[in-house]
């Protein structure tokens, strides 16, 4: 898939949210990049094997205070060949985009990655039980 094709779908999965999460996302960039870089895998900590489909960088609106301001936005940069190499078909890329893009914007409201793995493992049970 070439850059365009991936970047408007990150642009869709970003449009697809809730108007009130929409009107909420406040200081924060939304890039794509190929691949993470070596500070960003060194910054995630992410152990031997693991992948890097996502990532946000910034200061969650939790951690706020009054005297925030006049800072750079907070950035969320979804990586395109990670997310492509996982993935087996574009119905599949469509898929894993909507659901890292959800994953990057929750922690820049504050929710953390225990709390988003609860999140997710219900949602999974959820659907589960539908079929």
């Amino acid at each position: 898939m070439d850059r365009s094709e991936f970047e408007l779908l990150v642009a869709k999965a970003v449009e697809s949210l809730p108007d009130d999460l929409l009107g909420r996302l406040d200081n924060v960039a939304i890039v794509v990049e190929e691949w993470p870089s070596k500070h960003h895998l060194e910054r995630t900590r992410l152990g031997r094997g693991g992948t890097l489909l996502g990532l946000y960088e910034g200061v969650p609106m939790t951690r706020r205070g009054v005297h925030y301001g006049m800072v750079p936005p907070d950035k969320i940069t979804i990586f395109q060949k990670p997310i492509e190499a996982r993935c087996r078909h574009k119905g599949s890329i469509v898929h894993e985009i909507q659901r890292v893009v959800r994953h990057e914007i929750a922690h820049h409201f504050g929710i953390g990655e225990a709390r988003l793995g609860q999140i997710e493992k219900g949602k999974a049970g959820e659907q589960k039980k539908r079929r």
